[in-house]
């Protein structure tokens, strides 16, 4: 019984596909995993790289937080936001993690640190689900990080 896989975030539909063997998802208690007739399950995602298994496809998504779902072989994410590997623009996203890392240093009053924090984060999260994906396909490596 292969497991349907839906995420969620307020914007889209990122992801639904029925026939997946198993779910990784950075839980705040560390990495879930999840296969067909897991116990009923309801916690907290924490930013990071998500991981969806269906026969020889994997598919990397990163996620910024939100909450897993999992009943009868059906599982659920709602998430604060979720990108494919695919849909990332690695400049981009290693801009976010310079500026991020920068007002971490910084820390000046004005500072939010709790939002920096979470801002290099997803950031992180970003570069690791595209850097993931290369690695997988074969292809080039992604750009040094500074």
């Amino acid at each position: 019984m292969p497991l349907k896989v839906e995420i969620v975030t307020a914007e889209r539909l990122v992801y639904s596909e029925e026939g997946v063997d198993r779910l990784i998802v950075p839980g705040v208690e560390g990495e879930l995993g999840v296969l067909t007739l897991h116990a009923p399950l309801l916690t907290m995602i924490k930013p990071g790289l998500m991981r969806i298994v269906k026969g020889e496809e994997e598919v990397e998504i990163a996620i910024t937080g939100g909450f897993i779902e999992v009943r009868d072989n059906r599982i659920t994410i709602l998430a604060d936001a979720a990108e494919r590997a695919e849909e990332i623009d690695v400049e981009r996203a290693e801009e976010a993690r310079r500026r991020a890392k920068r007002l971490i240093e910084e820390r000046g009053a004005e500072v939010d640190l709790a939002r920096a924090q979470a801002e290099l984060a997803q950031a992180l999260a970003r570069i690791k689900a595209v850097e993931r994906r290369r690695r997988r396909r074969g292809g080039p490596p992604g750009p040094p990080r500074p």
